[in-house]
């Protein structure tokens, strides 16, 4: 038996950094929703107790650095299982980039095995497990939009943004999340308004969410990476209505109306960006 899981990149709509705790864990607040960018995940079950990975990306490890090996591995250890998989990662998410797909591709796993291996493990359970791996794997375990609080284990769901298009651009340059919020100066944080863009959502407001989308890491990132910073400044510039910085970088996206628009601003960043995308949201499950 071969089992197949999707797993789509997110985007955060808000990232917002409201303390730090005493162990030096960041205590967050991050509303996040899905986009039609999909990692393809193949579990095959093995005869013999090893977990193997391959991926056709070479900046992709085959090791146990990959997050969905560790997210194999804290399946076995903590459920006492002691059969092997050999995982497939058909990767189409850019790596490195702030859109979760790392983390994603362990969610996946982590769904995968649980049925693969008939654990019947509840989806909040799963979610607790993998924040050990990365805080961004809780909310993609669940998907959908949602928000989450902590170091992002706890995960409340949200309604779907309004329909729109999203524009993507990724400069040519990986960036290191633990760096950025080693950087992150917390007397200098500007917080976003996070009820207002709940608010927008309940509303289907894409103006007011538009006009509310924020990121307390965009200024420690844009200022170390210039060639992020100039992409957000062109997308505004050819009339994406919200732009922001996903994650901890680089990815820009843009959010637009009119799938046309969306369409143009694609083509003007062509022009100096290799990695450019036109998705649709998801936004839930």
């Amino acid at each position: 038996m071969v089992l197949f899981e999707k797993a789509p990149a997110k985007i955060n709509l808000s990232l917002d950094v409201l303390g730090k705790s005493d162990d030096g864990h960041h205590d967050v607040e991050m509303i996040m929703t899905t986009i039609d960018l999909i990692d393809r995940i193949e579990l095959h079950p093995l005869d013999y107790d090893l977990i193997e990975v391959t991926a056709d990306n070479q900046y992709v490890p085959n090791d146990e650095r990959n997050l969905a090996y560790k997210a194999a591995d804290l399946i076995k250890r903590n459920y006492n299982i002691t059969k092997g998989v050999y995982i497939k990662i058909e990767k189409h998410i850019p790596v490195s980039a702030g859109l979760g797909g790392g983390s994603s591709d362990a969610a996946a796993v982590l769904r995968g095995l649980n049925r693969l291996w008939k654990l019947n493990i509840p989806l909040h359970e799963l979610a607790v497990l993998g924040v050990s791996i990365d805080s961004d794997v809780p909310f993609c375990v669940y998907g959908s939009t949602a928000i989450a609080k902590g170091q992002g284990e706890k995960i409340y769901y949200l309604p779907q943004p309004p329909p729109c298009w999203v524009v993507l651009a990724k400069p040519n340059i990986g960036v290191s999340t633990r760096t950025i919020f080693q950087q992150l100066r917390l007397e200098d944080i500007v917080h976003p308004n996070t009820e207002e863009i709940i608010d927008a959502l309940h509303k289907k407001d894409f103006s007011l969410l538009c006009g509310n989308i924020g990121n307390v890491l965009e200024g420690v990132t844009l200022k170390l990476y210039p060639e992020a910073q100039r992409i957000k400044e062109k997308m505004t510039m050819y009339g994406a209505l919200g732009v922001l910085m996903s994650g901890s970088g680089p990815t820009v996206f843009g959010l637009v109306e009119h799938e046309s628009k969306a369409h143009r601003i694609y083509n003007g960043l062509r022009g100096f960006c290799h990695e450019v995308y036109v998705v649709r949201m998801f936004g839930h499950g």
